[in-house]
């Protein structure tokens, strides 16, 4: 096996064939902008990157009522009229709560029945494909229905055109380029995270998976996409998820995030610009007025107006420059209104809405329901003598301890959380955990696993093959190797995602760089020569609570870089002890824990003033390395790179709880279970 100094210099041999003629064909690629430093930075200039930065004139929708139902309904499949008339409404639940088997066209100034469905349904989707509307699934009060039936709008005549892959309800449906597209749904015993493509005289087939199973989400086709926002999670809350689903990639990527968590919402688009009206949060009572605007190019996000009351489970369709809404539930029950959402004053915006806070659901004990059944302990990869230990969390105790590959470096959580993987960097494995029980699996052959994560849409593991010089991206699950990506710099090991998932910011330890990636295209996009030049050593990577500056912790400058991650400029420098090597949040995401190495201390930096607070010493020296904070917030479990332990730090005060004695060289320890959602891998980066 090879300690760090050794691979430190044998990578350094390398670099220093390597990277000159690297660095020539990377300069040649791109254009060049001068950073604060008097250094370049390459940056992306196309026309997308451009765009996102320019200023952008903001639509604010007014509601009018125009009209009634012939009865109130909720929960109806809505589709488009021919020539975008108005809006169809097929089925739903009445002011009785009961399935209805309506066929009701309604239009601006009112709305007439033209036939009934073969049975009464409601949850159900629905699209226009040329001259005919389709309606797919549903439940009829008893079952989920598997039948895809075609209407005719004019007469009200039905036909049956074909089956879902299984029967469904709760879906949401739109049409794109002639395909029909139903979106998640439930099928009366499980939640489904499929989007599903059908053509008339085509098998239904499932073309993409969603990072979670949905229901009620708000669906609308934008341009040559899907815009996918909210929905309902199994866990009973409330998704404030924002996707696109590009159906020419076959992949589904995150937009951003709602201001609030919301399912049972209606969308539609105007303009190039989807709209997300309306819907509730995880329970009944909890309405909301919100009319949300999503522009999927740019990625902006922004409030767009708002309705005169609050209502959920309405039909919305695009009829001319505006959006008819029709029924629903409001605060009296099922409504009958029909409504136009209209372009009213306008306002210029210069940036997206941002996200307040990406820990937020990182709070103490926040636990996701994959979590919730894992038992409590601490993994600990012991690089020098290739195994692993394991720490109950309440004795101190060690209680298990396996051998895995060679130079066990980092145990990272799944995207899923479901599986533990213990990165084996020169035994090119991954040891899988059951967080359930804590065995070891079988090992999975990888290439040079020194760190791993995960694309913020849960599709590819990020293998990172520092020995290597690539970034892997693999399939989450079975860790095929799906693209292999090489990096201009040298000593690549960690990283973090800005708050939309856009992009990624990876540090460099041998060449004292950062580099940008473009997550979504999978190609570098930036590279950002750190201040102390190839002297520096950047280690761990972290992002702001409010996803304005990456944090990069330098071994060499004993200090935190602060950098705009958009920009990819250096901004400013957090002074705080030799060799800081580890960087982790608090639990209520207002302090930052770094890791001195160097001299066995860890800062306390405030995220708000960007100053370093106080500082916590181990009592007798130490080498404290990587680690996390406990579901809790009270203890930061950290490994002694150099002397064999884990240290257990009260953060209320900096006290030490415990030292550990472990196997030889610690380095990238779990604590798990962490709250969450799901991981971007590494040590515990949830969000």
């Amino acid at each position: 096996m090879l300690p760090k100094v050794t691979r430190r210099r044998w990578l350094l041999l390398l670099a220093a064939f390597a990277v000159a003629g690297a660095a020539v064909s990377w300069q040649l690629a791109g254009a060049k902008e001068p950073t604060a430093s008097g250094r370049t930075a390459t940056v992306d200039t196309g026309p997308k990157a451009r765009s996102r930065q320019a200023k952008g004139v903001s639509v604010r929708l007014v509601e009018r009522r125009t009209g009634d139902l012939p009865a109130p309904v909720q929960d109806a499949a809505a589709a488009t009229t021919a020539q975008d008339r108005g809006v169809i409404l097929l089925g739903g639940l009445t002011a009785a709560d009961t399935s209805t088997a309506a066929i009701v066209v309604a239009h601006p100034t009112g709305a007439r029945q033209r036939g009934v469905l073969p049975t009464a349904l409601h949850d159900a989707g629905a699209v226009r494909l040329g001259a005919s509307t389709y309606l797919f699934g549903g439940g009829d009060g008893s079952k989920q229905l598997d039948g895809i039936v075609r209407v005719d709008a004019a007469t009200g005549a039905t036909a049956d055109a074909g089956r879902l892959p299984s029967p469904s309800s709760d879906q949401a449906a739109a049409e794109l380029a002639g395909t029909a597209y139903v979106v998640g749904g439930y099928t009366g015993s499980h939640w489904l995270d499929t989007i599903v493509a059908w053509r008339p005289g085509s098998s239904a087939r499932v073309v993409a998976h969603l990072p979670a199973p949905l229901r009620y989400a708000a669906v609308t086709a934008v341009d040559d996409r899907l815009l996918i926002a909210g929905g309902s999670l199994p866990n009973g809350s409330a998704s404030d998820e924002v996707f696109a689903y590009v159906p020419a990639e076959h992949r589904v990527v995150r937009i951003g995030r709602l201001p609030a968590p919301t399912t049972h919402a209606a969308a539609a688009a105007l303009g190039g610009v989807a709209y997300v009206v309306g819907g509730r949060g995880a329970t009944l009572g909890s309405g909301t007025a919100r009319v949300i605007a999503v522009d999927v190019r740019s990625r902006r996000i922004w409030r767009a107006g708002h309705l005169s009351t609050w209502r959920s489970d309405l039909a919305a369709a695009t009829v001319g420059t505006r959006i008819l809404l029709a029924g629903g539930r409001g605060p009296g029950g099922a409504e009958s209104a029909i409504s136009e959402l209209m372009p009213g004053t306008t306002r210029t915006t210069a940036k997206a809405t941002r996200t307040l806070n990406v820990y937020a659901h990182d709070r103490a004990n926040m636990l996701a329901p994959a979590a919730l059944t894992a038992v409590p302990r601490i993994y600990v990869p012991n690089s020098e003598s290739a195994t692993v230990d394991e720490i109950d969390p309440h004795t101190f105790k060690i209680v298990d301890h396996f051998a895995v590959g060679q130079l066990p470096q980092h145990v990272t959580p799944a995207y899923d959380l479901k599986t533990l993987y213990v990165t084996n960097d020169l035994g090119n494995t991954l040891t899988p955990i059951n967080p359930r029980t804590g065995t070891p699996g079988k090992a999975i052959a990888v290439d040079d696993p020194y760190n791993m994560y995960f694309t913020p849409d849960g599709r590819y593991a990020i293998v990172v093959a520092e020995r290597l010089r690539r970034l892997d991206f693999r399939d989450a699950h079975s860790f095929r190797l799906h693209h292999s990506l090489a990096v201009p710099c040298v000593g690549v090991d960690h990283m973090d995602f800005s708050s939309d998932g856009r992009y990624a910011l990876a540090s460099c330890e041998f060449s004292g760089q950062l580099v940008k990636v473009d997550v979504q295209r999978e190609r570098v996009v930036g590279v950002l020569d750190l201040p102390d030049g190839r002297a520096g050593m950047p280690q761990d990577v972290k992002l702001s609570p409010d996803g304005r500056i990456f944090y990069v912790a330098d071994m060499h400058a004993n200090g935190l870089w602060e950098i705009d991650g958009a920009r990819l400029k250096t901004v400013g420098f957090i002074r705080t002890g030799a060799g800081v090597h580890g960087l982790y949040p608090s639990r209520n995401a207002r302090l930052l824990y770094a890791t001195n190495r160097g001299e066995g201390s860890i800062s306390v930096i405030s995220f708000r003033t960007r100053k370093q607070l106080r500082k916590w010493w181990i009592p007798g020296g130490g080498s404290p390395d990587m680690g996390g904070v406990s579901a809790d917030g009270k203890v930061l479990w950290l490994t002694g790179r150099y002397s064999g332990l884990v240290y257990a730090i009260s953060t209320r005060n900096g006290r030490l709880l415990a030292k550990i004695p472990v196997g030889a060289g610690p380095h990238g320890l779990c604590v798990w279970p962490q709250p969450g959602r799901y991981s971007l891998g590494h040590t515990g980066i949830l969000r």
